[in-house]
């Protein structure tokens, strides 16, 4: 793991991010062309390179980054015509309560509408409490990954959803914004964590009712 920090890219990970180019290129057919993919792709690379604690699945976070940030240029250019609702979760360190209604989004919401999530200042890795806690419900977010948030992600979401970010949590007029107020659940055991992720899913489910998103539920 030492050499996570030096930025270099060993050949498993080369033939990785070329798996991902191709996997990508297919989703976004007729939008982009395979360098601009590939771009966002590598920026997405070294946004996490640095990061010791997710080296082992590298790749696949910055396909997973990239794929968010280049939905999001699309919607934004107009080349995105799915006309699915997009909604972006936004918390302090995008590893609690951002990252449990996204894992309750994706499963009640299957493949009908699109969710992202950011933090203000992202911390190392998603809260195993959390992680605990959602197993629980049979929903695995053990895969995710703190991440930032762009101007770009923002704008493209048609709804965004804070949690505890204050003044830092970005802001554009215009924009439906929801504020969820809910205990950050950093520090506390599962047990505490349980009432949190059950009102989390509340909230979530309310939303989904709202934008007519078709839910599994």
């Amino acid at each position: 793991m030492s050499s996570t920090h030096d930025m270099s890219v060993t050949l498993d990970q080369q033939i990785a991010l070329k798996t991902a180019a191709t996997r990508l290129s297919e989703d976004f057919a007729g939008v982009f062309n395979l360098e601009t993919i590939e771009r966002f792709l590598h920026s997405s690379f070294n946004e996490f390179a640095g990061k010791a604690t997710v080296a082992t699945f590298l790749p696949l976070l910055a396909e997973r980054y990239a794929k968010q940030q280049l939905q999001a240029a699309a919607k934004i250019e107009g080349k995105s015509a799915d006309g699915k609702p997009v909604v972006l979760f936004l918390c302090v360190h995008n590893a609690g309560r951002s990252q449990m209604a996204l894992g309750f989004f994706n499963h009640h919401a299957g493949d009908a509408a699109v969710a992202w999530s950011g933090g203000s200042e992202p911390g190392e890795a998603v809260n195993r409490a959390a992680v605990a806690a959602m197993a629980e419900r049979g929903i695995d977010i053990a895969q995710e990954f703190p991440k930032p948030w762009t101007d770009e992600i923002v704008q493209a979401a048609d709804v965004v959803v804070t949690m505890g970010c204050g003044d830092a949590c970005p802001y554009f007029p215009g924009k439906r914004y929801e504020d969820w107020e809910l205990e950050d659940p950093a520090g506390k055991d599962v047990a505490d964590v349980r009432p949190i992720r059950d009102e989390i899913e509340r909230r979530v489910l309310a939303l989904l009712d709202e934008l007519d998103v078709p839910g599994q539920r």
